[in-house]
């Protein structure tokens, strides 16, 4: 009997041992980590599944991923017809190359009867030792006279795309685009009103004057044309003034003009 119960008190002081063994490991394990921020006994991260429709690294659900950019070909040419500014309306080029735009487009509209409907700005010049030193925004509307009564300038893109835009639902700005875009619109089969001077160069006399919305500086060269075709080096614009169709133009001279005249430029898409 005193053997069994010797047995007993061994096996009990075994387990006791163990059983001190045991917690002071996890003891430390739990104070290693504490002091470490190391989780032994956390559970393992459950794996990421994307829900379908969710969004990944392509983009936001349910977007499709923009379209490849179709490339532009070497050149292109349209066959829109060319419209006179002479001799009613000398100083109309603008309003005579959106007639030209809109007779493309299919609208059966004349220069004189578009010149009634274009956007005028009606200040009164005035001048101040033998220099213009008040008149018209030709973004508000024409500054002065069209068909050569009295001293006429032009009208710029803001408010000529009023005109445009009123036959053309699909009318767009591209003013300050890069010419690319320019391009772009005549490889897709729209021509494009652009502003570049008489001579299509680069002026050298600037003219500067106040109008009610500030003060502008430009040049009497201001000129603009239909731009009908391109190549690599060349562009070809139907020209109001000398009434040539398809001119054809260094690319490199015609946009160092186009820059200078704020890279204006108006067109459609349908």
């Amino acid at each position: 009997m005193m053997i069994v119960l010797n047995i007993v008190k061994s096996l009990f002081t075994v387990f006791l041992i163990v059983g001190l063994l045991f917690s002071s490991g996890v003891f430390s394990v739990l104070l290693y980590a504490k002091m470490t921020g190391k989780e032994f006994f956390a559970e393992s991260p459950p794996a990421v599944v994307l829900a379908e429709g969710a969004p990944d690294q392509a983009g936001q659900a349910g977007q499709k991923p923009p379209e490849p950019v179709k490339p532009k070909p070497a050149s292109a040419m349209l066959d829109a017809p060319v419209v006179r500014q002479l001799p009613e309306l000398p100083a109309g080029c603008e309003i005579v190359s959106l007639t030209m735009l809109l007779n493309y487009y299919g609208i059966d509209k004349g220069k004189m009867e578009l010149f009634g409907e274009m956007k005028k700005d009606p200040t009164p010049i005035r001048w101040e030792k033998g220099a213009i030193a008040y008149w018209g925004h030709p973004n508000t509307g024409y500054v002065g006279d069209a068909t050569g009564k009295s001293r006429g300038f032009g009208i710029y893109h803001a408010a000529l795309f009023d005109t445009l835009k009123a036959y053309v639902p699909t009318a767009k700005d591209l003013t300050g685009s890069a010419f690319d875009a320019v391009e772009r619109q005549i490889a897709d089969g729209y021509p494009v009103v652009v502003w570049t001077t008489i001579d299509f160069a680069v002026p050298q006399k600037w003219v500067s004057w106040d109008t009610p919305v500030g003060p502008i500086e430009t040049t009497f060269m201001e000129h603009a044309v239909l731009l009908v075709g391109y190549d690599e080096t060349h562009v070809f614009v139907n020209d109001p003034l000398s009434g040539k169709k398809a001119h054809k133009l260094n690319k490199d001279q015609f946009l160092a003009t186009w820059d200078a005249m704020g890279k204006q430029a108006l067109s459609y898409v349908k």
